[in-house]
């Protein structure tokens, strides 16, 4: 038996490159185990158990259904599913398979094993409602497995008996102990089994329940459902017993060394924080800080393993199971691969349960992106009365919904604001009847943002969230209803407001496409889910990241800017073409630099005339905008001489504006006696000569309206940085970038913004200030 390495604690800090090579590597390694008939080695007593388990690591890791090894793991299993020795995990991790792999000839095998599934259910005694390995007694852990098969077969369409699905409840409910965990009856509870229960519980219910909303005399009406108490109690006993070193067990410390069926265990658990949107399981209350202790269950897992893989790519864990490694190398790539899904939206969490009276509405809008935007996605819940910025920022969605009046603190209200600054998104929505919501929205937004150029406004027919995504014709939109609303914060529309109870019907929107709903409610859950896509896709450009790639802290901004001497600073010029568009671009862009560069550098980004004697304190200024502009003749000579005494200018127009990139054209011509020229591409400013980026193989993004339906068609092109300028004897003293710099490095990038993606348009200007200072 292969041993397992030295136990390496758990940190919270994770780089993306290291799982995904974590990942890649225990991809190879199954690969490279997988024998010639495309079986592993199996687990006695569970024919194509194991298998199974791995094809369906592979599938969830992102490896493609007509890749060579799992075309031969696909074919294996179909051989095998006539086997005359049947057991659940087998049967289960086999329909898993074949709905996530998606071939339409696997239906029929699906079709019959849910049939055998809900066969072998027992139905009768103390363990109704479970099932065993295959027609004997029943435990937990066969229980959960078949019920995420048959909950994996109801999302490809496949109708499941719901009086199976009201067993699993009975049985789930009964075996609960008073300490909120599950066990192995008469066994304590342990980890695995309380991630199992949680996660039954809250799937069973999902298929049995319809909704939680319903269509009555022509309007979605929400029902309000109280928290189901067995999910709270396991929950409080998780985050009691957190650990992701060893699968707790009640009554018994255990230590750091690896437990057994420890890594069967963080599979249950990535499962349960995302089936519930939670990125936090919550401990006990501290005494020094009076707060609960929080467990980022993603981010700790994840350290975990991929500080105990072996250099092979494999893992291997204590427990019967778990000494092969096959299988404990699908557990984990499972939490790795599962767990790192990009969030899509997160839910603000307020006092009282006005803020989820729709509880199933993202898990449904989201389940639809998935399927249509062909991407594994997830969405969270995050309580505003705990969350920062930073935490915020694990999202590029939050999601406001309601009916009552609320309030949020001054301190929330700063959180939310310095969300928004650092390139989120706010997506509000009233919900079912309004009991003041919408007045304290209203009220909240003015005291976040109480600038007279950040006020609601109704948006414009033309505006291109109605068809960037789906089309949604705003003359059929009441507009005193569903009309919707927004604030338009520097490059962008950044928060998007809607009076008009769209959650209800993302709630009756049923995420296999199975519908009881008359023809007038499935238009109006049409409509509403399209209004929703519209929203989640302009807000995100269809560019999301895996959590572990988003950083889970922000960078301090002082309240007070300061000049420093001898810190690295950067001035605005003053025009009358929009020289403030992108107000906090020059910030982001001098936090990255101290991050990534060391350099000192000034909060301060004042925005100066060229007639302020201030011009000569820099050596670097910044210009930007959207409209036609003209410098007069003093400023002209003031700007020529600025560079002529070695200061450089980097410019660039706002979404590549014609009207500004025409008259910066012009200006510079008429400053400097000579045409901005392109820089050829091997010019050293576009090399990491002076310690920047080669900039030779960077992303541009255009956007054209589709000619074939709704929406635009995104372009990516790969290319070198197309970038002009003027030569001041052999130095480029002035750079200008026709496409958008400014709106990417305040990362507000709206779809219809031809210009650099975030990350290359920081390469650019850093690349610029290198060249600048070394020059």
């Amino acid at each position: 038996m292969l041993a397992p390495p030295c136990v390496i604690p758990a940190r919270a800090e994770i780089l993306a490159g290291d799982v995904q090579d974590s990942i890649s590597r225990a991809i190879r390694y199954l690969k490279q185990e997988q024998k010639s008939r495309g079986n592993w080695s199996p687990v006695q007593g569970f024919p194509g158990g194991v298998t199974a388990l791995c094809t369906l690591a592979l599938l969830e890791a992102g490896v493609s259904p007509e890749d060579a090894a799992l075309r031969k793991a696909l074919d294996y299993l179909r051989a095998a599913k006539n086997s005359s020795e049947r057991r659940t995990y087998s049967i289960a991790l086999q329909t898993m398979v074949f709905c996530r792999a998606g071939h339409p000839a696997d239906r029929p095998t699906i079709r019959d094993n849910v049939r055998w599934l809900e066969e072998n259910q027992i139905s009768s005694g103390t363990k109704r409602g479970s099932w065993g390995y295959a027609s004997g007694g029943g435990d937990p852990s066969n229980a959960q497995f078949a019920i995420l098969a048959l909950h994996e077969a109801a999302l490809a369409g496949f109708e499941v008996n719901r009086e199976t699905w009201r067993n699993a409840i009975d049985y789930w409910q009964a075996t609960q102990k008073r300490s909120g965990a599950w066990g192995y009856p008469p066994r304590a509870g342990r980890g695995s089994m309380t991630c199992a229960g949680i996660a039954s519980v809250i799937i069973a219910e999902r298929n049995v329940t319809d909704t939680d909303a319903q269509f009555i005399n022509g309007e979605c009406v929400c029902s309000n459902p109280e928290s189901n108490e067995f999910v709270k109690k396991g929950l409080t006993w998780m985050g009691r017993n957190f650990s992701v070193r060893h699968n707790p067990v009640e009554g018994r410390h255990i230590g750091d060394r690896m437990e057994q069926n420890n890594l069967y265990y963080l599979y249950a658990m990535e499962r349960v924080g995302r089936i519930t949107g939670q990125r936090f399981f919550y401990g006990p209350i501290q005494k020094l800080t009076g707060k609960h202790k929080q467990y980022d269950w993603y981010r700790e897992g994840t350290a975990f393993l991929v500080g105990n893989q072996h250099p092979s790519g494999h893992w291997t864990g204590g427990g019967y199971a778990e000494e092969n490694p096959h299988v404990a190398t699908s557990f984990a790539l499972l939490f790795l691969a599962k767990g790192r899904r990009p969030v899509l939206i997160a839910k603000i969490e307020r006092p009282n349960n006005d803020w989820n009276q729709t509880p199933n509405d993202l898990n449904n809008l989201t389940r639809y992106a998935e399927r249509k935007w062909k991407m594994p996605l997830t969405w969270q819940v995050i309580d505003s009365e705990r969350a920062r910025a930073d935490d915020y920022k694990q999202t590029p969605v939050l999601f406001l919904s309601g009916s009552d009046a609320f309030k949020f603190s001054p301190l929330q209200r700063m959180e939310l604001r310095r969300y928004v600054e650092q390139g989120g998104f706010i997506f509000a929505d009233s919900c079912c009847v309004d009991n003041g919501f919408d007045a304290s929205l209203r009220n909240e937004l003015k005291a976040i943002f109480p600038e007279p150029e950040y006020q609601l406004e109704q948006l414009d027919p033309q505006h291109p969230i109605w068809s960037i995504d789906e089309k949604v014709d705003p003359e059929h939109v009441d507009p005193d209803g569903r009309w919707l609303w927004g604030i338009n914060f520097g490059c962008k529309t950044s928060v998007v407001y809607c009076p008009g109870n769209l959650s209800c019907y993302w709630e009756l929107a049923d995420p296999s496409g199975k519908t009881t709903a008359t023809d007038s409610a499935e238009r109006e859950i049409d409509t509403c889910r399209a209004i929703g896509m519209n929203v989640l896709a302009y807000a995100t450009n269809r560019k999301l990241k895996t959590k572990d790639a988003i950083p889970i802290g922000l960078a301090d901004v002082e309240d007070e800017p300061t000049t420093v001497r001898g810190h690295f600073a950067i001035a605005k010029l003053q025009h009358s073409g929009g020289c403030d568009a992108a107000p906090r671009a020059m910030t982001h862009l001098m936090e990255y630099l101290t991050y990534a560069h060391d350099i000192h550098t000034s909060t301060e980004i004042p925005l100066i005339s060229l007639a302020d004697p201030a011009l000569f304190e820099h050596h670097f200024v910044y210009l930007h905008g959207r409209h036609d502009f003209r410098f007069t003749a003093d400023e002209r000579r003031q700007l020529k001489l600025f560079v002529e005494r070695g200061g450089t200018v980097l410019a660039d127009s706002i979404c590549a504006s014609p009207a500004f990139t025409k008259a910066i054209r012009r200006e510079m011509r008429a400053t400097f006696g000579t045409p901005l020229i392109p820089i050829p591409t091997d010019a050293s400013l576009l090399t990491a000569e002076y310690g920047g980026t080669d900039l030779s193989r960077i992303t541009k993004r255009e956007s054209v309206r589709k000619t074939d339906g709704p929406g635009w068609h995104i372009l990516e092109k790969r290319g070198p940085a197309q970038l002009d300028g003027i030569l001041v004897g052999k130095r480029w003293g002035v750079v200008f970038s026709p496409f958008d710099l400014s709106c990417a490095l305040e990362k507000h990038v709206a779809p219809d913004c031809p210009g650099y993606t975030p990350e290359d348009a920081t390469q650019i200007a850093i690349n610029v200030i290198l060249y600048s200072l070394l020059q």
